[in-house]
């Protein structure tokens, strides 16, 4: 078990992650920090570089309080990033969104749910990456109050579990319309395991080409 970092504050402990990621995933180098009461978790998924980040809430017969985010703690693990732009959406039960992408520009973006309940996706699109076309999901919700933090390089969608669902998610770059790049939902090789059988698209959504046809330039991460 690697040591706590120096300069630690007085209560953190080190846990190690789990993992029974087909990607041969080492869960013995994979640790975060944990400040017990006080920091959010950051927590390794099978892929390199995307993070489930749980935070601390406090609750008490008044409703709770939350940061969801700290720019601090983020760099702390990792997450050296300037956020630009927040985005909003509201969606209907079933309704898909993505799968969606900068290709010069690349976003990483910081997604939660502040109304409802959906599953959230994000694919490896830099073609010189070791995961290139694998894919991970985790489902992200109003109760649970969990975030996904996608670095660039990677295409995000996600499709909608409850009656309606408010995603809110930060940016680390501007949008340019001009540089979208797309993946098509159902890509048979990426293989996303989606609990919607019949989604509701939109028409550009319904366009997007497979992993292996997509011509634009390489992707920047």
């Amino acid at each position: 078990m690697d040591p706590v970092p120096t300069g630690a504050l007085p209560g953190w402990s080190t846990g190690l992650v789990e993992s029974a990621s087909p990607l041969g995933y080492n869960s013995a180098t994979c640790t975060w920090q944990v400040a017990e009461g006080r920091f959010m978790k950051f927590i390794p998924t099978e892929l390199d570089g995307v993070l489930l980040i749980e935070p601390v809430v406090h609750e008490d017969s008044r409703g709770f309080f939350v940061e969801t985010y700290v720019r601090s703690q983020f760099k702390r693990h990792g997450i050296d990033v300037e956020f630009v732009q927040d985005n909003h959406a509201k969606s209907t039960q079933g309704v898909l969104r993505g799968m969606h992408y900068q290709v010069r520009h690349g976003q990483a973006k910081l997604v939660r749910v502040v109304q409802g309940e959906v599953y959230d996706v994000a694919v490896d699109v830099r073609p010189d990456s070791p995961s290139y076309g694998l894919w991970v999901g985790r489902t992200l919700s109003a109760d649970n109050r969990r975030q996904l933090f996608l670095p660039p390089g990677f295409a995000h969608g996600y499709c909608v579990l409850s009656k309606t669902a408010e995603v809110v998610y930060k940016c680390s770059e501007y949008y340019h319309p001009e540089d979208e790049g797309g993946l098509i939902w159902n890509d048979p090789e990426v293989g996303i395991d989606w609990p919607v059988q019949n989604p509701v698209l939109s028409e550009k959504d319904r366009r997007h080409p497979r992993l292996k046809d997509i011509l634009s330039p390489e992707v920047k991460g």
